[in-house]
């Protein structure tokens, strides 16, 4: 159930004739409406964005700071005790999901990116986080900007309304509301909250990220770049491809992260010559049609959306055995430096 300042948010609509759909419409727009949520998205808004960059990371106090970051479709759960700081960014019709239990500040987080792995991947981010049933969980969302009009929304199927971030945020919220865990809203800073106008009039986000402390669950508005968007960028990022063609990876986030242990676990994942066939084609595109053929959202991506793009397929290309990346089938793994990068174990 959904609770926003410590009272729960009735469903009033639930024994009504609506649609499941509707009604997570409805209860969508409710919640975001409420003073509390508009204030906290004002609040919000006014933070300052960090800048996350390992690149920088020379001070004596900077060294101290260690951070998880995840890529679209992962997710991780983080102890307080191992981890300063989770985040993610990169989330125009994505969204970027923290659920932080209060007693043990257990973290989780997601990059979800469909309505079709909410189900399931809330239920793996609740995996770790949960101590008991009655546990109280804060709960921010960041990301999934107004790409329609959501004013002429007709509450259709999750899956075949216009645009990507209206179904995405309505089925999160309906399934928080539909479940029996206590989940605090915090963070609502989606759609209209995170929607702005660029100079040539077109909506784009205002922010693509965010971080949390998770000793103190405060969270602030943060990008990351190529140094703090590890450990193994390029091979996670063809992951995320490639599990779409591996049933096993159906309606489920991807486990990077092992939170026993610190480490990243990258299991092995494979990639077909369809895959290599088609990734050669796309990269013989223009940068204009990489971005319009590419992105849910051309006119918002970030200004390294396409060279990221590139660079996954360069990989690709130049190890078309996935075979060479993970050999005899074993996993990459990543342990933590005594300074808070990432080595390969």
């Amino acid at each position: 159930m959904i609770y926003v300042d410590g009272t729960p948010i009735e469903d009033e609509i639930s024994s009504s004739s609506l649609s499941s759909s509707s009604q997570g419409s409805s209860l969508l727009l409710d919640v975001m409406s409420h003073p509390v949520i508009m204030s906290a998205s004002g609040s919000f808004k006014n933070l300052e964005e960090r800048n996350v960059s390992f690149g920088e990371r020379d001070s004596e106090s900077s060294t101290k700071d260690r951070y998880v970051y995840v890529f679209q479709s992962e997710f991780a759960v983080v102890n307080p005790a191992l981890v300063n700081f989770v985040g993610t960014d990169e989330a125009t019709t994505c969204v970027g999901l923290v659920i932080r239990n209060r007693k043990s500040g257990m973290t989780s987080i997601a990059h979800m990116d469909s309505p079709e792995i909410v189900d399931l991947g809330l239920s793996q981010m609740l995996s770790l986080v949960l101590e008991d049933e009655d546990a109280e969980l804060d709960v921010h969302l960041v990301g999934g900007y107004e790409d329609v009009d959501i004013k002429n929304a007709d509450g259709g199927d999750y899956a075949k309304p216009e645009g990507y971030s209206y179904p995405l945020c309505c089925k999160l919220v309906d399934t928080f509301q539909k479940r029996r865990e206590n989940f605090h809203i915090q963070t609502l800073f989606i759609l209209g909250h995170n929607t702005k106008l660029d100079a040539q009039g077109t909506t784009c986000p205002i922010f693509n990220g965010c971080l949390v402390n998770t000793s103190t669950g405060s969270i602030f508005p943060a990008s990351f770049d190529r140094t703090s968007r590890c450990p193994d960028e390029i091979v996670r990022r063809i992951r995320v491809s490639s599990s779409c063609e591996d049933p096993s990876w159906k309606g489920k986030l991807l486990d990077t992260y092992d939170t026993k242990t610190d480490r990243f676990i990258i299991a092995p994942c494979r990639w077909t010559m369809r895959l290599i066939e088609y990734v050669w084609e796309i990269n013989q595109l223009s940068d204009e049609e990489i971005l319009t053929n590419c992105s849910t959202s051309p006119s918002a991506e970030g200004p390294d959306f396409v060279d990221n793009s590139r660079r996954v397929w360069e990989y690709l290309l130049k190890y078309p055995e996935w075979s060479k990346t993970f050999p005899r089938r074993q996993p990459r793994v990543f342990e933590r430096t005594a300074d808070g990068h990432w080595t390969k174990c």
